[in-house]
């Protein structure tokens, strides 16, 4: 079977609808910019250009996108404009390569290390609690055994809202009271979920962003504690990002990056918007592979984030 062999109808057609806004409202004027034209010129990059950056691709992505295309063109002398697509979206998939991200073939977690533990951060309001919930479906439906940690003990509705998806999806999620230490949350859960024989370990944290420095200091915090249940846990941090956002969403990556070590990325509500293109500018910008995609509310509609099948769908095919 091909790598993409597993990616069945049911999935491409989610994907297909996930993404139709930003395909329609974005990328579709790329084929309006190059109407009637026979070949790649100046003003069909600069067309293009414009394209990319009104998508949320990002600047400093888009410039490099169009550096490359310029050179392939140079190099081939004359290339038409029914070859910039085809172009574009080599190109496109190129860049996702070189920065880390992998094609995962399911929601799958590494055997050698069990329980492995993910701890999962980002701002309020961004879906964050929701994801968790739909990875735990999907490793569950996989066949692994999951434990939710609720160590967002600021907001009680971030409990609350775990508690109704441990429930909804079969799974056991340790919490202690309102206002507790997110870090003895985390011992909790990882003691648990050992003695248990977990196979998966997802930690929910605050989403606050009020102070860089004080981030920093709790989400180290959590980790050191969790090392003393596991010495290598985390094995994952899983920054959840907004698509719908755009341009807010690099700002957060950019915050939570400099806080912590963010070692994957899940950028939901991109059925919600016309900006999927910033899931190419942040895996560009910040070197960190997305992993996961969320692609709308129903509980299976999160999906493993693959490079071709991503592309293909933005471009129609």
């Amino acid at each position: 079977m091909g790598i993409f062999g597993f990616f069945n109808k049911e999935k491409k057609e989610t994907l297909d609808k996930g993404l139709s806004k930003t395909k329609e409202s974005v990328f579709s004027k790329i084929t309006h910019a190059i109407v009637g034209k026979s070949k790649v010129d100046d003003t069909v990059l600069d067309d293009l250009e414009e394209v990319l950056i009104m998508s949320d691709v990002g600047v400093e992505t888009t410039l490099k996108i169009i550096k490359r295309i310029e050179k392939r063109a140079s190099a081939d002398k004359y290339v038409t404009t029914n070859e910039l697509t085809k172009l574009l979206r080599e190109e496109i998939a190129a860049l996702l390569t070189e920065n880390n991200t992998q094609d995962m073939e399911d929601f799958t977690v590494s055997e050698s290390a069990r329980p492995y533990v993910i701890m999962v951060v980002g701002v309020n309001g961004v879906g964050k609690t929701t994801t968790i919930g739909k990875l735990a479906y999907q490793f569950k439906n996989n066949g692994l055994n999951v434990c939710l940690g609720a160590a967002d003990t600021f907001r009680a509705a971030a409990v609350e809202q775990l508690v109704v998806w441990g429930e909804r999806v079969g799974v056991p999620v340790v919490k202690q009271k309102m206002g507790a230490d997110p870090a003895s949350v985390a011992f909790d859960t990882l003691n648990s979920a050992k003695a248990n024989k977990a196979d998966v370990v997802i930690i929910d944290t605050a989403g606050r962003l009020h102070n860089k420095i004080n981030l920093m200091n709790e989400l180290t915090k959590i980790k050191n504690v969790m090392k003393k249940v596991i010495p290598d846990a985390p094995h994952e941090v899983l920054l959840v990002l907004d698509g719908s956002t755009g341009q807010n969403a690099f700002e957060q990556a950019k915050q939570f990056t400099a806080a912590t070590e963010v070692s994957a990325l899940a950028i939901t509500k991109l059925d919600g918007t016309a900006k999927g293109g910033v899931v190419i500018g942040i895996s560009d910008q910040f070197h960190i592979p997305v992993k996961y995609i969320g692609l709308g509310e129903g509980i299976g509609d999160l999906q493993v984030f693959r490079r071709a099948e991503f592309v293909n769908s933005l471009f129609g095919e």
